[in-house]
């Protein structure tokens, strides 16, 4: 952690080097979140979790002259959590575009395992209900981020959240009990 805050400073002050320093640091970590993710989409998955981490790290960190300042590890993180929540989102809705295939449902007979509804998770409908929580508790939303999408545990997400983990964990009840009834009414 403190290696990244090093690298996070010298990206606020224009180190145009520290973007090379930063990306062997968090890679690996990087990718086993994306690669959990992706395990957890609906099957017909066809991202990888290498594309994941690429373009994710390219958004986050993009051209020099207009990478963001960041303001320490708890702005990289949610930044982070909220770019792979949107790779998946845009990946999603490519998919169901007509001219990619939508109206279909792909099957790879030789892969075929039974899973539970539990194992699937619509990403179109949890962005829509993690909207519609916005406006509810946006801090519930960056909690869900940190906890789902950059897979960081209570106790990490509420040192990023400068919060108690008791506080931390009884919001992240709140809204996974919230988010468990907007996923069923749908």
């Amino acid at each position: 952690m403190q290696e990244l805050l090093r690298i996070l400073e010298k990206l606020e002050q224009g180190d145009q080097l520290a973007a090379g320093e930063l990306l062997p640091l968090v890679y690996d970590e990087l990718r086993k979140l994306a690669s959990a993710l992706i395990a957890l989409e609906q099957p017909g998955q066809t991202l990888q979790a290498t594309a994941v981490v690429h373009e994710a790290y390219l958004r986050l960190i993009g051209h020099q002259e207009n990478a963001p300042r960041w303001q320490g590890e708890a702005h990289f993180f949610a930044a982070a959590a909220s770019e792979m929540r949107r790779i998946l989102v845009d990946s999603a809705r490519r998919k169901q575009r007509i001219r990619h295939g939508g109206e279909f449902v792909r099957r790879n007979l030789d892969a075929v395992e039974p899973t539970t509804p539990d194992d699937e998770v619509d990403i179109l409908a949890l962005d829509e209900a993690l909207s519609r929580l916005q406006t509810v508790d946006a801090e519930a939303v960056t909690l869900v981020q940190l906890r789902y999408f950059a897979g960081l545990s209570i106790p990490e997400a509420a040192q990023v959240l400068k919060m108690s983990p008791r506080s931390a964990d009884r919001l992240w009840a709140f809204a996974r009990s919230w988010l468990r009834e907007e996923l069923e009414d749908r």
